[in-house]
């Protein structure tokens, strides 16, 4: 299978970063299995006593990146640069924490002493740089910045308090309050040898999920349940009831890489994740917007560049994909087939109470969390459903799909713009949600909202005994366990003035276009 490789990253490096990353996927698997069975087991007490650097699943920072409101546009370059370097020391860190841990069972403050104080330490020093970065250009840099250095062990059935070393609130940090995280009971029992190179009771991925827990019947989600109020409800008796659909195709080019250009621009591999895209073919981490606007497309109207894209999902089977030895693949325990959707419906739709107005040109939106499950909920908003059961969808789950079904994954987009911004310090503040009562927040205007549908054939997981076989999984930060809650997807606006005219036209009319 094919990738985007017009910039490759450096040999050297991935080769050092590779090389503590695999630790994760091969020699700490069998030991993160003999992790979860003890973790889980119900025999004598002393079996469910263990010391608290055992119980430690995933390592869980503060994400500064939503926490930063005002960076000056000539600090914004540095400051990103910095907040890929936090990543990329979280998931280094993450690498050690999966590789130890028979260290960790007989040492209660290796965790702390081995690998989240170093960790704090690392963390400090970026955020000192991120200030120099702010302070540099003649902005004014958050006070306290380094109360967000400190990270916390988490367990994989622990619910986040959404305040992870976060110490007492600030006044300047621009921060939000986040909701509870959804926790997920994650132990697997099963010690499996080696088969292909890969522990069996692992996914082959050291244990880094998903988890029986993970997956639910489809026929055991209640219609309706699942909170609408992010866009999933669809258009009210007024507004705007017209719609415009993008033909843009599934990926028939192959197009690869595990790079962010709106999160981690000029950074190799700021996803730690493999991205599926359509729309623009000039994706990756150092693409400009000249660049974007001068690409070739795959959507069949040709006026249309965007760039839509979202994390690859994947068959935990055992298959050697093009990626497997690679950053952002299976060196940082993204592992398996690579699943192209059978169908890729990308929508706009217009809003319940106004007429829409034109999206900027290169305007970014971000939808979803790709570290939710850390992070906590307030930003989780993809979910997962089966076709013939679409009034059945569920955020926190995969699901399990009769035969004959297909999973769906959808994402709607945020639909509000400031009017003045193509994108924010924390990618999120220039857009927001409507209100419960679809009206857009003060200050904002209502543009087209964006709604991605993919449809996948995929073969249904098998689940006895606590235990998952050949699990699916959307690819992911290695430290969030592969929970389906980080679900996300991505946009960058790249239409021309007349299709963009004319997808408000089509939305305003109450017309049906593509």
């Amino acid at each position: 299978m094919g990738r985007n490789t017009r910039k490759r990253r450096s040999p050297l490096a991935t080769k050092v970063i590779a090389g503590a990353a695999a630790l994760a996927v091969g020699g700490g698997g069998l030991v993160w299995a003999n992790f979860y069975a003890s973790a889980h087991e119900s025999g004598p007490s002393h079996n469910r006593t263990r010391s608290a650097g055992a119980q430690v699943a995933t390592i869980q920072c503060p994400d500064v990146g939503q926490k930063l409101r005002k960076v000056p546009r000539g600090a914004r370059a540095g400051v990103d640069r910095e907040l890929a370097q936090l990543d990329k020391q979280i998931t280094e860190a993450y690498a050690r924490l999966a590789s130890t841990r028979q260290a960790q069972a007989g040492d209660a403050s290796y965790v702390q002493n081995a690998i989240l104080g170093p960790l704090k330490s690392k963390r400090t020093a970026a955020l000192d740089r991120i200030g120099t970065n702010i302070r540099r250009v003649g902005g004014n840099a958050p006070q306290g910045l380094d109360r967000f250095a400190g990270c916390r062990g988490m367990g994989v059935d622990q619910p986040n308090d959404g305040n992870a070393g976060n110490g007492q609130d600030g006044q300047n940090d621009g921060g939000q309050g986040e909701e509870d995280g959804q926790g997920q009971n994650g132990g697997q029992g099963q010690d499996g040898g080696q088969d292909g190179g890969q522990n069996q009771g692992d996914n082959g991925n050291g244990a880094a999920g998903p988890f029986a827990e993970d997956f639910v019947d489809i026929n055991d989600v209640q219609p309706g349940s699942r909170d609408l109020e992010n866009g999933f409800a669809a258009n009210g008796d007024g507004g705007s009831q017209g719609s415009f659909t993008a033909v843009c195709g599934v990926n028939e080019n192959n197009l690869f890489n595990s790079d962010n250009l709106i999160v981690a621009p000029g950074v190799d591999n700021g996803a730690h994740h493999t991205h599926d895209y359509v729309g623009n073919q000039d994706n990756d981490a150092f693409s400009s917007d000249e660049d974007l606007a001068n690409a070739e497309t795959s959507c069949q109207n040709q006026g249309d560049k965007s760039t839509y894209y979202w994390p690859v999902l994947r068959l935990q089977d055992g298959t050697q994909e093009f990626d497997a030895g690679d950053l952002g693949g299976g060196a940082e325990g993204n592992v398996g087939k690579i699943l192209k959707a059978s169908e890729a419906e990308i929508k706009f739709v217009g809003n319940q109470q106004s007429d829409v107005v034109a999206m900027p040109k290169f305007l970014r939106i971000i939808t979803g969390d790709a570290k939710a499950f850390t992070n906590g909920v307030a930003n989780a908003n993809s979910s997962f459903s089966c076709t013939g059961f679409e009034d059945r969808q569920v955020t926190d789950k995969y699901v399990l799909c009769p035969e004959g079904s297909q999973v769906v994954r959808t994402s709607n987009f945020q639909s509000c713009w400031d009017g003045q911004n193509i994108d924010s310090a924390n990618h999120r503040d220039h857009v927001a949600f409507v209100q419960q009562d679809g009206r857009c927040p003060n200050g904002f205007q209502a543009i087209p909202q964006l709604q991605v549908r993919l449809v996948y054939d995929v073969p249904a997981p098998t689940v006895e005994n606590g235990q998952v076989q050949n699990p699916y999984a959307v690819d992911g930060f290695p430290e969030q366990l592969h929970k389906p809650i980080t679900d996300h997807n991505d946009f960058i606006n790249v239409m021309d003035e007349n299709l963009m005219n004319e997808v408000v036209d089509c939305i305003n009319s109450g017309e049906d276009c593509q």
